[in-house]
C-alpha cells in the first residue's frame, strides 16, 4: 500500500508534510512526488523540499491513495498537467482514494469528478466545485474523494485518510499519540 503525494512547485507546504507525515506514522509508505522536470519542489512559501520520485516513477498497482495539496501556483501546475488527470482517471477507473486540500479540490471539480458530492476548497476556489454540495466543513469524506477546505485543516485531512485506509480507531490512536484535539 502506498500513497503518492504530487508535488509542483508553488503546493503549500503544510498541505503536503502534515498528512505525509501522519500517514507515516501509520505505516504506510508515502512518496512525494515531483512532477516537474526536478526532485526539488519549492514550496508556496520558499521552502524547498527534496521528492522521493519523478512522476514517471510512480507504480499505481501498489496506489491506495492520490494526494493533491494546494497552494495556488501549484495547484495551477496540478491542473495543467495531463499526467495529474490522467492519474486522477486511472485512480476513479480503479476505485482508490483522492485526497485535495485547499485550492486542489478544484482540479477534482473541473473534471465534473464531485458533481453531487460533499466537498470543500479554499473559498475563493468554490466556483469550481459547479453541481457540488459545498459544505462548511474543514474536510469532506464522498465515496473516493476526501476534500479539505485549508491549511488550517491539514491534520484534520490527514486523520481522515487514515480514518478511510485503515478505520477509526488507528484514526484516534494516531490523534491520540500526536496530542492532536480537533474544535
Amino acid at each position: 500500500m502506498a500513497v503518492y503525494i504530487l508535488l509542483a512547485d508553488g503546493f503549500e507546504e503544510a498541505e503536503a508534510l502534515v498528512p505525509a507525515d501522519i500517514l507515516i506514522r501509520a505505516g504506510i509508505k508515502v512518496y512525494l512526488t515531483a512532477i516537474g522536470e526536478s526532485l526539488v519542489v519549492t514550496g508556496s512559501h520558499g521552502v524547498s523540499v527534496n521528492a522521493d520520485i519523478m512522476k514517471d516513477k510512480m507504480d499505481l498497482s501498489e496506489l491506495e491513495a492520490l494526494v493533491l495539496p494546494g497552494g495556488g501556483k501549484g495547484t495551477a501546475a496540478l491542473a495543467s498537467s495531463d499526467f495529474v488527470r490522467q492519474s486522477i482517471n486511472q485512480c476513479v477507473a480503479n476505485g482508490k482514494y483522492i485526497g485535495a486540500i485547499c485550492a486542489a479540490p478544484s482540479i477534482l471539480g473541473s473534471m465534473g469528478l464531485l458533481t453531487g458530492r460533499r466537498a470543500v476548497c479554499f473559498p475563493s476556489y468554490e466556483k469550481f466545485l459547479d453541481g457540488s454540495i459545498i459544505t462548511g466543513n474543514s474536510v469532506e469524506h464522498d465515496d473516493i474523494f476526501i476534500t479539505a477546505k485549508a491549511v488550517g485543516a491539514s491534520f484534520e485531512f490527514g486523520f481522515e485518510l487514515i480514518r478511510v485506509l485503515f478505520g477509526n480507531d488507528e484514526a484516534e490512536k494516531l490523534r491520540k499519540g500526536m496530542y492532536y484535539k480537533s474544535n
